[in-house]
C-alpha cells in the first residue's frame, strides 16, 4: 500500500515508519491516524518484519502535537470522531505483537509525546522535547496523555506537565523514566536500529509473550497480572524456541532461535 502521511521502509526484519509531514512539524490529524492504524494492521500480518521503528521526518520534529488547524473549528460531536480514529491507532500500536522503538529526533509534544507511549521503548535525540502542551490552548490531552504519563512517570510528576503545559528536555525525561536512552541527535536511528538488531536476536514468539504479560498486565490486578504472566509463562514451553533456548544454555552455547 502507498501512504500519503507516511513513508514504510524495510531493513531487513527491520520495519521502519516515518510521519511524514515536515511543513507542519509532523502534527497528527485524522488521516495521520487512519494511515497509521492500516499500516499497524498490515505489519502485523507480515511475518517477515519482527520489529518497528517509528520515527518522524525531518530534524525539528518527532511529532509536534496534533494538527490544532484542522481540530480548531470542530464541534464535540466531530472531535469524538477524531478521538477515534486516534484511540484505534494509538491502540493498535500499543498491542502490536511485535516490538516497537521510537527513535525520537526533536519535539515530542501533545499527540507526538501519546504517540511516543504507545512505543515499548524510547531512543531520544539531546535536541527533543516532550511534554503535553493541551492545557495551554484550552483543551487536555486525548489521545492517552493523562492515562500513559501517569503510568509511565507517576502521579506527581504528570500531573506537574499536565496542568502546566510546561516541556522537559531530554536529560529530564530520562531522569522521569520517560525515555530509555539519550544520544547525539546525528546518532538516533543508528541506536534505534542496533537496539532493533538486539531484539532480533531473541525469540519473536517469547518476545511476544514478554510483551503481552507486560502491556496487558500493567492495566490488571496484582493477583491477576500474576495469573496472566503465569499463562504467557507455561505458553513458552509450547514452543521450538524454549526447548532450543534451554538446550543452548546447558550446551553452553549460543541459542538459533526459530521464531516457532
Amino acid at each position: 500500500m502507498t501512504y500519503s502521511t507516511l513513508l514504510y521502509e524495510k531493513e531487513g526484519s527491520i520495519g521502519i515508519v516515518t510521519i511524514n509531514r515536515p511543513d507542519s512539524l509532523n502534527a497528527l490529524n485524522g488521516e495521520v491516524y487512519t494511515e497509521l492504524y492500516e499500516l499497524f494492521q498490515e505489519i502485523e500480518g507480515d511475518a517477515g518484519v519482527r520489529v518497528v521503528i517509528l520515527t518522524g521526518s525531518g530534524e525539528k520534529a518527532f511529532v509536534a502535537g496534533s494538527d490544532i488547524v484542522e481540530m480548531q473549528p470542530q464541534s464535540s460531536t466531530e472531535i469524538n470522531r477524531f478521538v477515534e480514529k486516534c484511540r484505534m491507532a494509538s491502540d493498535r500500536i500499543y498491542t502490536l505483537s511485535k516490538p516497537v522503538i521510537a527513535a525520537i529526533n526533536g519535539y515530542a509534544l501533545g499527540g507526538g509525546c501519546e504517540l511516543a507511549m504507545c512505543c515499548d521503548l524510547r531512543i531520544a535525540s539531546e535536541k527533543a522535547r516532550f511534554g503535553q502542551p493541551e492545557i495551554n490552548v484550552g483543551v487536555i490531552p486525548g489521545g492517552g496523555g493523562t492515562q500513559r504519563l501517569t503510568r509511565l512517570i507517576g502521579m506527581t510528576r504528570a500531573k506537574e506537565l499536565l496542568f502546566t503545559g510546561d516541556m522537559i528536555d531530554a536529560s529530564t525525561a530520562l531522569n522521569y523514566g520517560l525515555v530509555n536512552k539519550v544520544v547525539p541527535p546525528d546518532s538516533v536511528m543508528t541506536e534505534a536500529k542496533e537496539l532493533a538488531g538486539k531484539l532480533l536476536t531473541k525469540s519473536g514468539r517469547i518476545l511476544s509473550l514478554a510483551k503481552a504479560a507486560a502491556t496487558s498486565g500493567a492495566g490488571m490486578s496484582l493477583p491477576d497480572g500474576l495469573d496472566l504472566e503465569g499463562q504467557c509463562f507455561a505458553l513458552c514451553f509450547a514452543t521450538e524456541d524454549q526447548k532450543e533456548g534451554m538446550k543452548a544454555f546447558t550446551e553452553k552455547r549460543k541459542p538459533e532461535f526459530k521464531n516457532r
